[in-house]
């Protein structure tokens, strides 16, 4: 290879933790690393081993085999990404160098962190937790060799990075075959860990290696540049079919560990390849050979955003990788590509569970706590989002006992909507809708904030919060009526409670139609508090249309789905805003303030071809979809991060993918319309 291949690789455990680099083994992220530990499952994502520098001598010939950026760019050293032969992301990551006469094969693995099935269990106990990563070194050649293998290590949040003026020193105690390393800042000490190895011997050599560069940070016009500490080196003799194993993991280790070696290396990859086996038997195989292969590359995919939560001791979901936690409002759109439709019930329901045992004065958080900290309840719709979901749950599944439980959770939804709460959210007693009205926050999915304004702020009545309350208006009406059904007692009250829930809908469907915009042919994105309607075209409207309940005239809805496929629609997903508004930007670039002025002002969110199918679908019954997957597809196989799908794209052509390199609910809509694809 003679040119760099910065494309990304992602590997995760479950709790959080992670590994990810470059496909020629560069480090161009802050985020890149081998063990990026969540200490407090999901969060307190800790770099502990950057990654290990490795150089080959064969016959007195030294070959560097690892790449690096330096001096803002200017230095690329070693060019070991030019004795790169392959690369395969799957089953799991392994490189491949040569030249001539001799090979290295370098694999790892991020075994499962969590006791096999418990995320999959009604009532599962208190899990064993543990972050730890396997790495597997195999030489091949007709001589004799010398693998040196130096790791770079850290201690620090992985947002930020390390370096050496923050008065930071690391101990290391060494032992037979093993080290324990703990970094120590200003007199605090960070967590212990360990970095063992199967063979070789281990040199002391305590340096800092200063000015490691971060391209993709200087892109996105952050802090690029970090400083490494290396405690020492190992050096190895292989023979021709020799390997090492080294594995670093978190924590002081009480019992004797087992010997390393590649049968024990080639156990993990076996038992996590039987874990996922195992999580996708229920779901339906395709015939098709070629997007069978897809389908197993999705399902794995799918399964790197569900986590362990140990503040609530439950299930929750990475909104996306490198750099997000969970989210409500994500999680929630996830879950039905993520668990419904890959055969996941108990993890759906589990989810929703944890959800509704937060609700607060009627809303849903937004971020779950950590530790002893409070949510944060800052979303409008999180809370009809779990109406929603919770009603395909039950559609799926038909699991009516699940209703009785969190009946009451819908009662306390509806109940605090209808009243009015926090942000001035109420129900508007004029037309029947739901409107909010707080300053400096933005309370919908469009949530970018600059400097304490909101860059979309949508004050008032947001169509596709107003198409989610008449849906939740009509869940809430069936579930009252079934409730009846089943308790004698208060059947004439409830059935009552059902007609009342019945009219309000059917009053909300009549005040919805004030969304039409006969002009554009196209929905309002939101009336504001004033009465002013903004007209901007906005793929919301998609949105309100791809709701189980749908309460738009038929010939609006075809209309608004027409001009979305002209001015929204691209081979990656829909456009935040119409390319003719003069607030559009097509390019997601430079430093934070562009970025965020961009993030909901043209940028494509993938996501949304998930509710523009559902659309098209309901109100184009015989069309075919106008949508041509191939590039998506091969987004997800061949660009970004291999084997996953990008949180966003460009407006503008190429459409070059943008944000976070894997994205939960991006990948979650594949998987729910893959047999569209």
């Amino acid at each position: 290879m003679n040119d760099l291949d910065t494309r990304e690789w992602l590997i995760t455990n479950g709790l959080g933790s992670f590994a990810s680099g470059t496909v020629c083994g560069a480090r161009t992220r802050t985020y890149h690393g081998w063990l990026i530990a969540a200490l407090e499952p999901p969060v307190q994502r800790t770099l502990l081993l950057s990654h290990l520098d490795a150089s080959l001598e064969v016959e007195g010939t030294n070959w560097a085999i690892s790449t690096n950026f330096w001096n803002g760019g200017k230095k690329i050293e070693p060019l070991g990404y030019q004795l790169l032969r392959s690369f395969e992301a799957e089953p799991i990551p392994k490189w491949v160098w040569g030249f001539k006469d001799w090979q290295l094969t370098q694999q790892m693995v991020m075994p499962y962190g969590l006791s096999e099935g418990w995320l999959e269990c009604d009532h599962p106990k208190q899990p064993q937790l543990c972050s730890r990563i396997l790495i597997e070194y195999q030489y091949q050649g007709s001589k004799v060799a010398t693998l040196r293998l130096r790791p770079l290590i850290g201690d620090r949040d992985f947002h930020h990075q390390q370096l050496k003026e923050h008065d930071l020193n690391f101990s290391q105690l060494v032992g037979n075959k093993q080290i324990y390393l703990q970094g120590i800042c200003n007199g605090k000490v960070g967590v212990p860990w360990l970095l063992r190895w199967s063979r070789g011997d281990y040199q002391v050599e305590g340096v800092w290696y200063w000015n490691y560069y971060y391209p993709e940070e200087h892109r996105r016009g952050l802090p690029d540049r970090e400083d490494l500490y290396s405690p020492g080196y190992l050096s190895v003799i292989l023979h021709p079919g020799e390997t090492i194993t080294l594995e670093a993991r978190v924590g002081l280790e009480q019992l004797p560990l087992p010997g390393l070696n590649s049968g024990l290396f080639e156990q993990a990859v076996q038992t996590e390849q039987q874990r996922q086996k195992q999580l996708w038997a229920s779901v339906p195989s395709l015939i098709n050979s070629e997007k069978q292969s897809i389908w197993r590359q999705l399902l794995r995919a799918a399964d790197q955003f569900i986590a362990y939560r140990s503040s609530i001791s439950g299930p929750t979901v990475i909104a996306g990788y490198p750099w997000f936690n969970d989210w409500g409002r994500d999680t929630l759109i996830a879950l039905p590509g993520l668990t419904l439709a890959t055969g996941r019930y108990t993890l759906a329901k589990g989810l929703l569970e944890t959800f509704g045992s937060y609700c607060r004065d009627g809303l849903i958080p937004n971020t779950f706590p950590n530790g002893n900290a409070e949510p944060i309840y800052n979303s409008i719709d999180a809370s009809l989002w779990w109406i929603e979901i919770l009603g395909l749950y039950l559609e799926t599944t038909q699991d009516w006992s699940f209703l009785n439980k969190q009946y009451p959770v819908v009662r306390k939804i509806y109940k605090a909507l209808t009243a009015g709460i926090l942000y001035q959210i109420r129900v508007d007693a004029n037309d029947g809708l739901l409107t909010w009205d707080a300053p400096n926050v933005a309370l919908t999915w469009m949530d970018a904030v600059i400097n304490g304004h909101p860059v979309t702020p949508r004050r008032g009545k947001p169509v596709e919060i107003n198409a989610l309350w008449y849906s939740a208006l009509c869940w809430i009406s069936k579930w009252t009526a079934r409730q009846a059904q089943q308790e004698q007692a208060e059947q004439v009250r409830l059935l009552q409670q059902a007609k009342h829930y019945e009219q309000q809908a059917q009053r909300v469907k009549v005040s919805l139609q004030k969304f039409w915009n006969p002009e554009r042919r196209y929905f309002y994105d939101t009336i504001e508090p004033d009465g002013h309607r903004d007209p901007r075209i906005r793929p919301n409207a998609v949105i309100a249309l791809s709701l189980y309940h749908c309460g738009f005239v038929e010939d609006n809805a075809k209309q608004v789905l027409q001009v979305a496929r002209e001015r929204l629609l691209t081979p990656y997903g829909l456009r935040s805003l119409d390319p003719a508004e003069a607030e559009y930007m097509g390019f997601y670039s430079g430093n934070r303030w562009h970025r965020d002025i961009a993030y909901h002002q043209g940028t494509v969110w993938s996501w949304l071809i998930g509710p523009f199918i559902r659309a098209w679908k309901r109100f184009y019954r015989r069309e075919p979809l106008p949508c041509n997957f191939k590039l998506l597809l091969a987004h997800f196989q061949q660009e970004a991060c291999l084997g996953s799908i990008s949180e966003i794209f460009d407006g503008d052509t190429p459409h070059c993918p943008q944000g976070a390199i894997a994205q939960a609910w991006s990948v979650a809509e594949i998987i729910r319309h893959f047999s569209d694809f």
